[in-house]
């Protein structure tokens, strides 16, 4: 009787595991534009990064450093994906933010150069941002979004 109710059990826990195992839809980038057109429109850097996943080199750009009131919007596309009321000095020589404004970004598995990481690109023309880490201020979201100075523009807050 116990190995039929340990049976019944193991049955019952599969049949909840795999009702939830529903993958979540991908949203289609709504900025698509051929290799030539997005050559055209940004600068070497911010191709190399945005379209081909590139790095620039830390403490040396624009807004690691960089702490005004306003937004951060993608350089390719304009889409709005952090505040600057979540940007916080990381020390990691890149733009950090300890969260993108819901719906802004998208996440993707990187195991380039060895390592397991998350990349996070922008939801409208899925370009390349950085990526995303579990080291940011415990008091907020524990998450740092270390992101490419050259993936980003600020707009300043309007007084």
């Amino acid at each position: 009787m116990k190995n039929i109710f340990l049976v019944f059990l193991a049955f019952a826990l599969q049949s909840c595991h795999s009702q939830n195992k529903t993958e979540p839809k991908k949203m289609e980038p709504s900025v698509k534009k051929t290799k030539a057109e997005w050559k055209a429109q940004l600068s070497e850097m911010e191709y190399e990064v945005l379209r081909n996943k590139d790095t620039e080199r830390a403490f040396t750009g624009e807004y690691y450093n960089h702490f005004e009131k306003g937004k951060y919007v993608c350089a390719g596309c304009g889409n709005d994906l952090f505040t600057s009321e979540t940007k916080f000095d990381s020390h990691c020589g890149w733009p950090s933010f300890d969260q993108a404004i819901k719906g802004s970004v998208i996440y993707k598995k990187d195991v380039s150069y060895g390592m397991i990481r998350t990349e996070v690109m922008c939801a409208k023309c899925e370009g390349h941002l950085g990526h995303v880490f579990d080291d940011g201020p415990k008091e907020t979201t524990g998450q740092r979004f270390c992101t490419n100075s050259v993936s980003i523009k600020f707009i300043p807050a309007t007084e």
